[in-house]
């Protein structure tokens, strides 16, 4: 049944409905779209959600390794810093190809719409057809200029931060690693320390810095030792810093006066070099109370090595002082002894075992 101007049709598909030109239709589907079906309504029903980027690992794989790197610069620059410096190097470039992906890909290509010029009062032109004369449509752009602006400003922070960074880095991590020349200490005539005598020593590295370079050692007169078949003078040379914290040790026993030994003191290139005579039972710290034996070994406390020793030569009769050594520990006495040996490094550094990758490279010490 129906009323008026559009009757009602229960068995009809479709009804047509009078429009405003000859070629529109409005179709009432009973079943999905209809044939002028709006796009916006199919949108309308996909997600609310607006489009992001997929989650990355990336750039959390850049960050720790950042993370790394900066530790690695306190704790060891060597290793630490040079594998959290790949991991960054890795992920950074990983995340950059990742994030111009788009920029990279193929452009898509735009084709124009073409259509036919309809007669005139022939009613609306039909979607097929091409118009001599249309200008094609330019493609779309391959760098947009927010990608463009974008990687400008990176770029330039980088470059500022580099400017600001790499001068402050350097003057602060340099020097310690470059001009550092050997001192040689002259410290006067073997003839003068008596064999199997302790002495304490003290005298100044370096002339042009005064009192500042003065050093103490404790050295030991070990007579001669069988090398190659020649005689060769022997002496432990230890140093008086604790492998602590760095505190002067001290000699545990008399020394001076008391013992009815004559000081020794002698004037040499680098300037006067007093030998103190002293028994020492063993050499202790006054400040944290770290206890080594007499050839330097750690005894008690929180010392984590032995005392570090002086590496020596004898030039013309007289006993040279050059680097110090660090030493883990010493097995044996006197010319016999047999030293394990290291690089020098800081006060409260493991030289030997697992935990000696934990601290950071020691510059150069002379």
């Amino acid at each position: 049944m129906g009323s008026g101007r559009f009757p009602w049709r229960e068995t009809a598909e479709s009804v047509r409905l009078p429009a405003r030109c000859g070629n529109c239709y409005d179709v009432d589907a009973r079943e999905g779209p209809g044939l002028n079906h709006e796009p916006m309504a199919d949108e309308s029903n996909q997600s609310e959600d607006p489009h992001v980027p997929s989650p990355s690992l990336w750039p959390i794989g850049f960050a720790v390794g950042i993370a790394v790197l900066l530790v690695g610069l306190i704790v060891n620059p060597l290793w630490i810093s040079t594998i959290g410096g790949a991991i960054a190097v890795v992920f950074g470039v990983l995340w950059a190809r990742e994030a111009t992906s788009e920029l990279r890909g193929t452009p898509v290509t735009i084709e124009p719409e073409r259509r036919e010029l309809a007669e005139p009062g022939a009613g609306p032109a039909g979607p097929t057809g091409t118009v001599d004369g249309l200008a094609e449509l330019e493609q779309g752009e391959r760098f947009p200029r927010s990608k463009f602006l974008e990687g400008s400003t990176l770029g330039l922070g980088v470059v500022i931060g580099g400017i600001v960074t790499v001068p402050v880095a350097g003057f602060a991590l340099l020097p310690p690693f470059l001009g550092q020349k050997q001192h040689k200490v002259d410290l006067g005539p073997v003839s003068e320390l008596k064999e199997g005598q302790w002495y304490v020593a003290t005298f100044t590295v370096d002339p042009e810095q005064g009192e500042v370079s003065r050093r103490t050692a404790f050295i030991r007169n070990n007579g001669a030792l069988a090398t190659g078949g020649a005689q060769v003078p022997s002496f432990t040379i230890i140093s008086n810093r604790c492998a602590h914290l760095g505190c002067p040790v001290q000699a545990n026993g008399p020394s001076g006066a008391i013992l009815g030994l004559p000081t020794v003191k002698t004037k040499t290139l680098n300037g006067d070099v007093t030998f103190n005579p002293t028994v020492p039972a063993g050499f202790g710290c006054p400040c944290h109370g770290g206890q080594y034996d007499t050839e330097g070994n750690r005894t008690a406390g929180p010392p984590v090595r032995a005392l570090d020793r002086y590496s020596f030569e004898i030039n013309h009769g007289r006993l040279i002082l050059l680097s110090t050594f660090s030493v883990s520990h010493v097995d044996g006495t006197g010319s016999q002894a047999k030293i394990h040996k290291y690089k020098p490094v800081g006060p409260g550094e493991h030289v030997d075992g697992p935990e000696q990758v934990f601290y950071p490279i020691n510059p150069p010490h002379h």
